[in-house]
């Protein structure tokens, strides 16, 4: 039996988008496809040299390395002495005209920029505090970038200072694309390793992995401890090598020029009806209506019965596949900061989800105190076994909707007449040719009417929450330069966490009318089918996977707020308020409601 179940996990694969496929149009470059070394840190892209004398304007002169550009519109200086801010004339050189993706037509500087800086009065010593923000030719931008400088007119010397946090600054907030410098110093590394740990553990909670993980506990009660440990290691094995070779992939495919991160594979309907079979058979055979192992009780994975040692190891294998639909807290942070590192970096922080996501099972193997919290074995864990299946068919039933979400009712009326037979071809898996032939005979056909799409007449666009308009760079540009701020929400149908935000917070009456009340446009970027531009835009602030929630204030060169991603009507409430138009002036970060 373990044959069919190896079969629908080949259809997931094959459903998967071909090595050369490209997502969106073939002509898009990807913005930070190449590895993070390509690019310069911000200082060695544009070097500033500051001349000061007590008669003659400051003189700003930046070079600039070649393939690199700063934005003449993005330039911002501030002169302070000790009685206060001094007045500056800034005269500008002229520069090259550039059409720009997200800042329309603009004025750059190539090679070399010269700035003469004339102060209404000129002081003894000062603090000079130069802002400004540029871009490579190849596709990555780096955040606006501040500089500061303590000036000594008399003697005409300039000594470089700490930059001051401004809002915007925080990690929680980034600039208008990908910033080029990842800081990957011991204590980011240990802080990143740290939350993927903890968002592996939560993986745990998720409905897809939750039963699977229960039934791995369940038979701990009637193993010996030597059995207990060697199978929690292995399945922990299973769990974190999947773990690093769907982060080999994704940095395979994303140094290719793939668009994408995590959850990819499930804006693939083929890959999204495979796993709904997938469901459809460990459901069945929770419930006793077929036989997928030669133990029930040693059950979670169809290769059970060829030995213990393979069916933990395919038992932690599994539950990754079944955990892709989710993004447990934290997740993204570190997922996002795993896919902007080299290569041994990233690999190490998927091993570390990994490890976080094992971790549960081996507290119960090895922890005394954790088994005795669990009753004694009896009737009732048949009972429970068979209980979770049913969480099992209604991840099934949910997977067939974003499948038929993504590409129509006819699709989905088609993958679930194909789990209908894929149900009796399993049910007919028994001694006897014949029956066989029937079984094998069903499971083709199911797998046959899962890939079909010829019968659909829509394009499977989703609908947006009510008041909501569809995301756009332009769009947003263009709202926020009309003095509007913008709430932008990254979702898909296939993500769980994106539909218990909105279900709780975001689609609520009470978020919809503190958005029409404090003039907030709120905007979808919906990623259930395959989309170049959001991928690329979850590129730009770091993050591999959904939800991502950006609340932009309207002032055009502030940059964004990053919302967690577990909302609270609070948390949303607070971000509306700090960036209404009710305000005067711009409000600066959200406190610690937002954390």
């Amino acid at each position: 039996m373990h044959k069919a179940i190896l079969a629908l996990l080949l259809l997931l694969a094959s459903a998967l988008p071909a090595h050369g496929q490209t997502f969106g149009s073939a002509t898009h470059t990807l913005p930070g496809a190449q590895a993070s070394a390509e690019f310069l840190p911000v200082e060695e892209a544009y070097t500033l040299d500051i001349a000061v004398r007590d008669v003659q304007p400051l003189r700003l002169y930046w070079q600039i390395r070649e393939g690199y550009y700063l934005y003449q519109h993005r330039f911002s200086f501030q002169l302070e002495d000790a009685a206060g801010e001094i007045a500056l004339d800034a005269q500008l050189p002229e520069g090259e005209h550039k059409t720009d993706e997200f800042f329309g037509d603009v004025v750059v500087y190539y090679q070399e920029a010269e700035i003469l800086l004339q102060p209404a009065r000129v002081p003894t010593n000062a603090t000079l505090s130069v802002t400004s923000q540029g871009c490579a030719d190849a596709g990555l931008c780096y955040p606006p970038h501040t500089q500061t400088f303590a000036l000594d007119f008399a003697s005409g010397s300039v000594t470089p200072l700490a930059s001051p946090a401004r809002p915007g600054d925080p990690a929680r907030s980034v600039g208008d694309r990908t910033p080029a410098a990842n800081d990957t110093t011991s204590a980011s590394l240990l802080y990143m390793l740290l939350l993927a740990f903890v968002g592996g553990a939560i993986l745990n909670l998720m409905p897809c992995v939750f039963p699977i993980l229960s039934l791995k506990v369940l038979s701990f009660a009637r193993s010996s401890d030597r059995d207990r440990h060697l199978h929690s290691w292995v399945y922990a094995a299973g769990v974190i090598v999947s773990f690093v070779l769907v982060a080999a992939l994704l940095i395979v495919l994303q140094q290719a020029g793939r668009a994408i991160g995590w959850g990819f594979q499930l804006q693939s309907p083929g890959f999204v009806i495979g796993l709904a079979y997938l469901f459809v058979a460990m459901g069945l055979s929770l419930s006793g209506v077929i036989a997928l192992g030669g133990s029930l009780m040693n059950t979670g994975s169809s290769m059970a019965n060829r030995s213990g040692p393979t069916g933990s190891f395919f038992t932690g294998v599994l539950a990754v596949v079944v955990a892709s639909p989710c993004t447990a807290p934290f997740m993204g942070t570190a997922l996002g900061f795993a896919l902007g590192q080299p290569a041994p970096v990233a690999l190490s922080v998927f091993a570390a989800l990994g490890a976080g996501m094992a971790a549960p099972l081996l507290l119960f193997s090895y922890s005394g105190a954790a088994r005795a919290l669990m009753p004694r074995p009896g009737a009732w864990m048949e009972t429970l076994k068979q209980f979770l299946a049913f969480p099992l068919y209604g991840t099934a039933i949910w997977l067939l909707w974003v499948a038929g979400r993504q590409t129509g009712v006819n699709t989905m009326a088609a993958a679930l007449s194909g789990a209908l037979l894929l149900a009796l071809g399993l049910w007919l898996w028994r001694p006897g040719r014949w029956r066989r032939v029937a079984a094998l005979a069903c499971v083709a056909a199911a797998l046959g009417l899962g890939s079909m799409r010829s019968l659909d007449v829509t394009d499977g666009a989703t609908a947006l929450p009510r008041g909501a308009v569809a995301w756009s760079e332009h769009g947003v540009q263009s709202l926020r330069r009309d003095g509007k701020p913008v709430f932008v929400d990254v979702t898909a149908d296939w993500c769980i966490t994106c539909k218990a935000n909105e279900a709780a917070v975001l689609k609520t009456d009470e978020i919809g009318a503190a958005f029409a009340e404090h003039g907030v446009v709120y905007m979808v970027a919906d990623w259930t089918n395959q989309d170049a531009e959001i991928a690329r835009m979850l590129l730009r602030f770091q993050r591999s996977g959904i939800p991502l929630y950006l609340m932009y204030p309207a002032d055009p060169v502030a940059p964004p707020t990053i919302l967690p991603q577990i909302l609270t009507k609070r948390i949303m409430l607070d971000a509306i308020i700090a960036v209404s138009v009710k305000n005067a002036g711009f409000a600066a970060l959200i406190g610690e409601n937002n954390r």
